[in-house]
């Protein structure tokens, strides 16, 4: 009998114990819960808004929807795939981001691991450089560069953002994938050095397979700064070249308050970011936990 009221009362304990907990947390999970929904509900009224036609834009808000479905149609995304400029724009976008994504992660990568694991005359001052490199402002470099692009014949074409973005984007990928590579064991490459592994091949067969977290990190977060640009494209593309954001930004100034096409085209440009980020989430949220647990 004093075992299954000790049993009892253990249980109520524990259930004490939980719901304490959850009250503890419920402020907590409230707030989180407005902050969502702060965030999602300009997001989803973008969403709604491509679906709707003009007129129905300029007479009444988005939420007017839930009363009305019947305004909800397709027609403003067939306008936007029936405008070439806009498509074009699309595809310029992804000439420009994918490129300049894994330029950025296999010069890195190659980087990251010479000077986190090979020994070489002026290693520290070469990533004491990489750092200063971090704090120069992005903006110092557009005329210049602008220069040295039109001097070369690259300006205004899709190559100037790709190497633009490439050059502005090494520094933090360097440092970033250095700091995970050397946390790498050594043993194992003292290991595979013993058995005649060449420094390509350990660092094909070890140090990719180990950073696969920090590099899918580094893919996502390159992948999204390039196609959501607009300083870097407003400088460096010209009318052919430019991508979906200044494309955006010229229906904007053009057309003013034109939300029809705005809306589908902005709410185009947020998918495929998404695509990516929801493929990789899995090695992007390793890469965000990577060294927090030894």
């Amino acid at each position: 009998m004093a075992t299954v009221a000790g049993d009892i009362a253990g249980s109520r304990a524990s259930k004490a114990g939980r719901v304490s907990r959850l009250l503890s947390r419920g402020p907590l999970h409230a707030l989180m819960i407005v902050l969502s929904l702060l965030w999602i509900t300009p997001t989803f009224g973008l969403l709604v808004t491509s679906f709707r036609s003009q007129r129905d834009i300029a007479e009444s808000g988005w939420w007017t929807v839930f009363g009305d479905p019947r305004q909800l149609t397709l027609q403003p995304y067939k306008e936007i795939l029936a405008n070439e400029d806009l498509v074009q724009s699309i595809f310029n976008t992804i000439y420009i981001t994918v490129p300049a994504s894994l330029l950025v992660v296999l010069i890195a990568s190659l980087a990251a691991y010479a000077f986190a694991w090979m020994d070489f005359r002026g290693r520290e001052p070469l990533f004491l450089i990489v750092v200063a490199l971090l704090i120069v402002p992005l903006q110092m470099a557009l005329l210049p560069v602008s220069r040295l692009f039109g001097n070369v014949g690259i300006f205004g074409t899709v190559s100037a953002a790709i190497f633009f973005h490439v050059a502005f984007g090494l520094p933090f990928a360097i440092f970033l994938l250095r700091n995970f590579f050397i946390g790498i064991p050594g043993e194992l490459l003292e290991a595979a050095r013993i058995d005649g592994a060449s420094e390509w091949k350990i660092f094909r067969t070890i140090i990719l397979p180990l950073g696969m977290p920090a590099i899918a990190s580094l893919l996502i977060f390159q992948f999204l700064w390039t196609w959501n640009d607009l300083l870097v494209a407003l400088v460096m593309t010209s009318s052919d070249s430019i991508p979906i954001t200044v494309a955006i930004q010229q229906q904007l100034r053009t057309f003013g308050g034109n939300l029809d096409i705005i809306a589908p085209a902005a709410f185009l440009s947020m998918t495929i970011p998404l695509i990516v980020f929801f493929a990789f989430q899995r090695y992007f949220v390793q890469g965000l936990l990577a060294g927090s647990v030894k």
